[in-house]
């Protein structure tokens, strides 16, 4: 990679050389046939990677707008949402659903837990739902939703099941013609983001709908959107050469080439790979001290929540390691200052984790934290290399 730096945030992630290079081609008029090409091609590689018998749609966007996208084509104004929250990302959707008047419940986690199933099972029979939303990953928390125990209980009781699919999506299992517990529990729309686990810049969201999804839009007669319409978008995915808003032409080349990238690997691999680097980054961190807020059973593959050990400056501590080249998020509202967000997804590499590993340890040697660097890659190296050859 020609990075300078190594962007272990929860997104943007590293992007590589031939992203880039795809990136920075010629830009070319939106309905010149030499794009039209790669757009479709970029519409079939999501197709396929979220096995969807719907549509999918790529637009300028970031993963909010998809959110949007998502409720305002199948709820309409009046109908419930009950909204499965694993920490601020999650909770967003409660803000979308009373920008646009609906009605809502919350079912809200601990952070650092997940909502159990029968706290679900429980909530589903209080009222009729319209739809379901779950954050596959929250970004906030390092949680995982357990779709084996959602999906089920969400279709059973009628409701469409919308997975936040931001910091999940090519890393964690996705597949929307996979029936959880029987024919008619598939997930009906996924959405996305060009920046994290596909590993492409910020700039298209991606959402998929199930033809269950596609009929619930057009049972309602308008929804209150122009932009976030499916149904303007819709004849666009069929023939990328028709005009509707203009397509980020260059962000499409790149998130094409990260797509195939994800094709040429594998998704079955890919799974493998982010759960090994996930467990391998936490257990090196807790030979410093460094204790996830997410117990391992509740732990994303993606990105982790991390505790700081007593004594040590947020600010000072990530200002430090960025003069070494490792960047890492701050954590979000009541753990602000208390704990850092890293991520390990997409385009990363054993090498790229195990150095941020070590600077991350002698950063605190240099703070004035004990910390065994040599142990901590080593831990490193043990969970990357058992779970990586199952």
């Amino acid at each position: 990679m020609r990075n300078e730096e190594y962007l272990l945030i929860p997104g943007p992630t590293p992007v590589v050389d031939s992203i880039y290079d795809a990136l920075a081609e010629e830009t070319r008029a939106h309905t010149d046939p030499r794009f039209v090409s790669r757009f479709k091609k970029a519409i079939e590689r999501t197709k396929r990677i979220l096995n969807t018998d719907g549509e999918v749609i790529l637009v300028a966007g970031s993963g909010t707008l998809v959110m949007e996208m998502a409720l305002v084509n199948a709820v309409a104004p009046g109908e419930r949402v009950l909204v499965i929250s694993h920490g601020h990302f999650g909770d967003r959707f409660t803000k979308l659903a009373q920008a646009f008047g609906f009605e809502f419940d919350v079912l809200q986690s601990e952070w650092g837990r997940q909502v159990s199933r029968d706290d679900l099972a429980q909530q589903l029979k209080k009222h009729t739902y319209k739809a379901v939303t779950v954050t596959h990953v929250d970004t906030s928390t390092g949680v995982k939703a357990d779709l084996d125990d959602f999906i089920p209980l969400i279709k059973q009781h009628g409701a469409l099941a919308i997975v936040d699919g931001v910091c999940a999506t090519t890393a964690l299992p996705e597949d929307m013609q996979y029936d959880y517990a029987g024919e008619g529990t598939s997930i009906d729309i996924v959405l996305t983001g060009s920046q994290k686990a596909i590993g492409a810049p910020p700039g298209v969201g991606i959402i998929a709908f199930s033809k269950k999804a596609v009929a619930a839009r057009r049972a309602m007669e308008r929804v209150p959107a122009y932009y976030a319409d499916i149904e303007n978008w819709i004849p666009i995915m069929e023939d990328p050469s028709k005009y509707f808003a203009t397509p980020p032409v260059n962000m499409i080349y790149a998130v094409e080439e990260g797509l195939k990238i994800v094709e040429d690997e594998g998704l079955e691999q890919r799974y493998i790979r982010h759960e090994a680097y996930g467990k391998a980054v936490r257990a090196a961190l807790r030979v410093y001290g460094m204790e996830p807020l997410a117990d391992e059973g509740d732990a994303a593959p993606t990105l982790s929540c991390i505790r700081y050990p007593e004594g040590t400056d947020d600010a000072s501590f990530r200002a430090a390691l960025a003069e070494k080249g490792i960047i890492l998020a701050g954590a979000l509202a009541h753990l602000a200052g208390k704990a850092f967000r890293i991520g390990h997804m997409g385009n990363t590499t054993p090498e790229i984790l195990e150095s941020a590993i070590r600077k991350i340890g002698e950063t605190l040697q240099e703070q004035g934290t004990e910390a065994d660097v040599e142990k901590a890659a080593e831990a490193f190296r043990e969970e990357v290399g058992a779970l990586q050859t199952k």
